[in-house]
């Protein structure tokens, strides 16, 4: 079994994954970044949607989501956060790998995280279903901490404190020691965190592939997704060193590419 496909990793490290204050960001970052704004009654494939972080403002924004998930726990979330903001959302529980509901969405996002699979061929098919899901004229969003950004920051092992209102579905508070090692010349980053509750202690590890912007828009080019350009925030920000995520953006043509003839 997968890290991601372990029902207990969610319950256990999702306050820090997906804390409240962190929610309270992506409610103003929906409201505000410039490429978050989508047409009018849009249909958003929210891949990966956890406990409904974007899912619910971007719903309350007027768009018509559906959030895809593995995990029947991060789901309920979903529901009870979208019930709880008075939004209606079409959830799935579903693997990225195999989900795809072809032409049926405007827009594709994928944030946090991309390259959870070991094989890089189930990654560029997580691609290949998005592509197949969209409209012609569609776009895929794909947030991720870029290889550029991390170079930046990483380096000694990081403390962080949780709240109690930290998503912890009314545990106590505690804190995580997070410590991420390069893997494979740079090809992947594994983070292992230490989460300390009272005189509890849990450790998990997850290991994802690791992209340059140069190499993202490669993976996107080569689906079929054209007007692939590189962002360093959802606000529209270039992807410099200043950049804080990485944000690659695709359009599937209006034309068919020559390998759907």
């Amino acid at each position: 079994m997968q890290w991601y496909e372990e029902e207990e990793f969610w319950s256990d490290f999702s306050s820090i994954m997906f804390s409240a204050r962190r929610g309270a960001e992506i409610v103003r970052l929906v409201d505000e970044a410039l490429l978050l704004e989508f047409a009018r009654n849009a249909r958003v494939l929210d891949l990966c949607c956890g406990p409904g972080l974007f899912l619910v403002p971007l719903a309350r924004r007027g768009y018509r989501v559906t959030g895809v998930d593995l995990s029947p726990a991060m789901l309920k979330r979903a529901e009870r956060a979208a019930a709880g903001a008075g939004v209606d959302a079409r959830l799935v529980t579903t693997d990225m790998l195999t989900f795809a509901e072809p032409r049926s969405f405007d827009v594709v996002l994928n944030v946090f995280t991309f390259g959870y699979f070991e094989d890089p061929e189930d990654n560029a098919r997580v691609l290949r279903n998005a592509y197949a899901s969209l409209v012609p004229g569609g776009r895929l969003l794909i947030d991720v901490l870029g290889k550029e950004v991390l170079a930046g920051w990483i380096g000694r092992p990081q403390l962080v404190e949780l709240d109690n209102d930290d998503g912890n579905d009314g545990a106590e508070g505690g804190y995580v020691i997070q410590r991420d090692t390069i893997l494979d010349g740079w090809r992947r980053l594994r983070t292992d965190w230490t989460l300390v509750r009272g005189d509890t202690a849990r450790e998990a590890s997850l290991t994802c592939w690791l992209y340059s912007g140069a190499e993202l828009c490669t993976m996107l080019e080569a689906v079929g997704f054209t007007d692939v350009e590189c962002y360093g925030d959802f606000d529209g920000a270039p992807y410099d060193q200043h950049a804080k995520r990485l944000i690659v953006r695709g359009t599937r043509p209006n034309a068919p590419t020559q390998e759907e003839w």
